[in-house]
């Protein structure tokens, strides 16, 4: 059908140029992901229809099923390209645009007369109410979700894009000034031309936050009503360390903050130096640093030489958006792939994580009341051995090519990991018997459960390894995606150093390698506390190599001085 315009084009991106100088001001936040940058105010508004011009019941119709449609290959192509982290929250969008339950309210008020634009924001602003309201904080999570699906078939109804990609009038950085950023609006900025976004309102431990730590781009949320205020095309700085975004800063201010940005890249430039040498302490004893793999699908942006193998690769990237499970053969490619990757380097599989906030269509179960404490993880992989044994043959198959380990996450009992250890068995002796090359890998476990934690020694695991991100929630009894309790939320609290180094003690024990794998070891500070616990393994954001590197260079350094 032909395409319709609007009688007044209202823009949704803003980014003039400022008239005339202004007096310096100051905006506080705080820092949801480190960095420093000056550059022009990009203000974001949400989408308006004032000025949509509706037709009748049967065209607004087809103009929904046009946006939703839309809509869906956008987020499918988003998925296609994105890390876990990113296709995990995509995934949750695609599958609530094909619930029928979703479009009969507003296909209903359609046929009553109500524009498209205007039948589907009643809907799902009455949706994302029921969500807000839930007494399940996982529920309450998905509002965030729902609020982005919602922009985004607007966008598509309205015609309007949903980021910009630069700042064509001056050339100069851009900086996103924002009420909230969803995260498919992350993902589909190109970073390598926005340097850096301001956000009225977001959460630290937040979607969006922790996708932005993992790019390395600077964010500040928190900023408030104040941010309502700022003038597109205004000069600003953007301070996520101080937590401050500072307006039409003045000259002086200006000179001080390009000579911290200097340090701060001069800093980045001693790290480098870290990257082809191996890792050793400042005393000289050495450490292992290897990375993470988000999406197993792309090799990894580092080279090969610069790390000690993969400490974590998450598989469940392979299960999302693809409309079918992946068979055999898909999954033994992919891993295979990455063994030969890391040139007889180890690479550890982390199995199937899916649950809590990773549903995925026809797998995980649904209306949990509780899906954080729920059938995810491991426990849904022993209830479907249909699934989990396809994987478990394609890691044996792919652990002929080079050193490959599988790692099961959300081990609470020991019997469940000794159950995992059958089937992985199992699957080896039938590819034997079948005449096709399979090897036994090494079978170790994620200790992200207290219970684990305090008992770990009790479980015969091959290798440990500590996921911070989870085992800090279950201790705190705080969500990670939850701003009410974000303050509880906290990775130095000494109950979560207590359950670290009884893991480290239970591995030096059993004589088996312990390893940490979440946030905690891609953080400077946290390293030098773990190294303190007696850590020496660690797996880290691509990004995160070098200074991670230099961090355990510096560790000790003045012990071996004193000593000399």
């Amino acid at each position: 059908m032909p395409n319709r315009r609007f009688r007044n084009w209202s823009h949704w991106w803003n980014a003039t140029s400022m008239s005339s100088p202004a007096t310096e001001r100051v905006l506080a936040g705080s820092g949801a992901s480190v960095g420093l940058v000056i550059g022009r105010i990009v203000v974001a508004a949400a989408p308006d229809a004032r000025a949509y011009c509706a037709g009748p019941p049967t065209v607004e119709a087809q103009e929904l099923d046009d946006a939703v449609a839309k809509a869906t290959a956008q987020l499918e192509a988003l998925i296609e390209t994105s890390v876990e982290d990113e296709a995990d929250i995509l995934s949750f969008q695609t599958a609530l645009l094909e619930d029928d339950a979703l479009h009969e309210p507003v296909r209903t008020a359609i046929d009553s007369g109500d524009s498209a634009p205007d039948a589907w924001t009643a809907a799902m602003d009455a949706h994302i109410a029921e969500y807000r309201a839930a007494d399940d904080d996982y529920f309450r999570a998905r509002a965030d979700d729902l609020t982005d699906l919602k922009d985004r078939v607007m966008r598509c109804l309205l015609g309007v894009s949903a980021v910009p990609q630069s700042n064509a009038e001056t050339g100069e950085a851009v900086l996103l000034a924002m009420e909230e950023m969803t995260p498919s609006q992350f993902v589909e900025t190109d970073w390598t031309r926005v340097a850096g976004v301001a956000l009225a309102r977001g959460s630290a431990s937040g979607h969006v936050a922790i996708l932005a730590r993992a790019r390395g781009v600077p964010m500040l949320i928190g900023l408030g009503d104040a941010l309502n205020e700022v003038a597109a095309g205004a000069l600003a700085i953007l301070d996520a360390e101080a937590g401050n975004l500072v307006l039409h800063p003045d000259p002086s201010r200006l000179k001080a903050t390009t000579k911290r940005i200097k340090g701060i890249q001069a800093r980045a430039a001693a790290e480098a130096r870290y990257l082809e040498a191996p890792a050793r302490t400042g005393a000289g004893e050495a450490a292992t640093v290897m990375i993470n793999v988000d999406n197993p699908l792309q090799d990894p942006p580092v080279g090969v030489d610069h790390c000690d193998g993969i400490g974590l690769t998450r598989s469940e990237f392979l299960f999302y958006g693809h409309g079918t499970l992946p068979d055999e053969e898909t999954q033994y490619r992919c891993y295979r792939r990455l063994v030969e990757w890391a040139s007889g380097r180890p690479v550890t599989i982390r199995t199937l994580d899916a649950g809590g906030d990773k549903p995925i269509e026809g797998l995980t179960p649904e209306g949990e009341s509780n899906p954080f404490l729920g059938l995810r993880g491991l426990r849904l992989s022993l209830q479907r051995p249909e699934v989990f044994g396809v994987q478990l043959r394609a890691l044996a198959r792919a652990a002929v090519h080079g050193p490959l380990k599988v790692m099961v996450p959300m081990v609470t009992a020991p019997w469940e990991l000794e159950e995992c250890r059958s089937l992985l068995l199992q699957a080896v002796a039938d590819l034997e018997a079948t005449g096709v090359s399979a090897a036994l890998p090494p079978l170790g476990m994620m200790v992200e459960v207290p219970a684990a934690a305090l008992r770990a020694e009790a479980f015969d695991a091959d290798f440990y390894s500590i996921g911070s991100n989870d085992l800090i929630q279950y201790v705190m009894a705080a969500g990670r995606d939850t701003d009410s309790v974000a303050r509880l939320y906290d990775q130095f609290d000494p109950a979560v150093g207590e359950l670290i180094r009884r893991v480290v003690a239970a591995g030096r024990k059993r004589e088996v390698e312990v390893s940490l794998c979440g946030d905690m070891a891609s953080d400077p500070v946290q390293v030098q506390h773990l190294l303190m616990a007696g850590m020496r393994t660690f797996s880290v954001a691509p990004s995160r190599l070098a200074a991670i590197k230099a961090a355990i260079a510096g560790f000790g350094a003045d012990e071996a001085v004193d000593d000399s």
